[in-house]
């Protein structure tokens, strides 16, 4: 069964003690059936978040890391570090990293490849622009993102992948994605996940939407049928918002 997943990437804010203090506000919350919740906080402050969480239900995970088992990366992180220190889950693909460090669909393949081999879950992470929202390209863009990083990998390994779904013309420009925009894009996702390998597999896949969601948005996106939480950027860095989203699972 497919779990209903709230998690939190807090992207480069917050030092140690902040960290902790977060987390600390967060492990009261008592969670609905079936529901996860997950922080990501940045490199340096991963064991301190490990620390904080360890008798609660909140679980960390990591931004990114490289595909390489070890070598000359100044500044990388690798799959083998962040399972020493008890780090399970991790996220591939975000935007800001397609955008911003040019990563691709096979350089993503190759994360997603290492992530499993190290069995680590994998919350990965994809969607269009909005020139390709506005030609109407979209859904071709997803399947192609979809097909590109995962769909070479056997059925097996898809108990260990999260996806989420990133509008990225929906985040911090103004416009806003409505609910059934979402439940579209989402359906479409999990059918085209069925037409590559099969219906009860794609069912079993947590779709996480990743567009500005925030505590008023939050219980009529998460009531879709094909939406299974989200992935929650700025609003996760404030415990009585994150709260607020996480109680939209309810």
């Amino acid at each position: 069964m497919r779990k209903n997943i709230v998690a939190g990437n807090w992207k480069m804010n917050l030092n140690a003690e902040q960290t902790r203090a977060l987390i600390s506000e967060l492990a009261s919350v008592q969670l609905p059936e079936n529901t996860r919740v997950l922080v990501a906080p940045p490199f340096v402050n991963l064991s301190a978040a490990l620390e904080a969480a360890a008798h609660s239900s909140v679980e960390v995970m990591a931004q990114n890391m490289h595909q390489a088992e070890s070598g000359a990366y100044t500044g990388e992180v690798s799959a083998s570090m962040l399972t020493h220190l008890g780090v399970k889950t991790v996220v591939l693909g975000h935007s800001e990293r397609r955008s911003y460090f040019g990563e691709t669909d096979a350089l993503l393949a190759q994360k997603v490849q290492t992530a499993l081999n190290h069995h680590m879950e994998v919350v990965f992470c994809f969607g269009e622009e909005l020139a390709e929202r506005e030609n109407n390209t979209h859904f071709e863009v997803v399947a192609s993102q979809l097909k590109n990083a995962l769909f070479a990998l056997p059925a097996s390994t898809w108990s260990s992948i999260v996806l989420a779904y990133e509008p990225v013309w929906a985040i911090g420009t103004g416009l806003t994605a409505s609910s059934a925009q979402a439940q579209e894009m989402h359906a479409f996702i999990r059918q085209t996940i069925a037409e590559a390998y099969s219906a009860s597999l794609a069912q079993e896949v947590s779709i996480l939407y990743g567009g500005s969601v925030k505590a008023n948005n939050a219980a009529e996106l998460f009531g879709q049928p094909d939406v299974d939480g989200g992935l929650i950027g700025g609003a996760s860095l404030v415990a009585a918002d994150f709260k607020g989203i996480i109680d939209g699972l309810r």
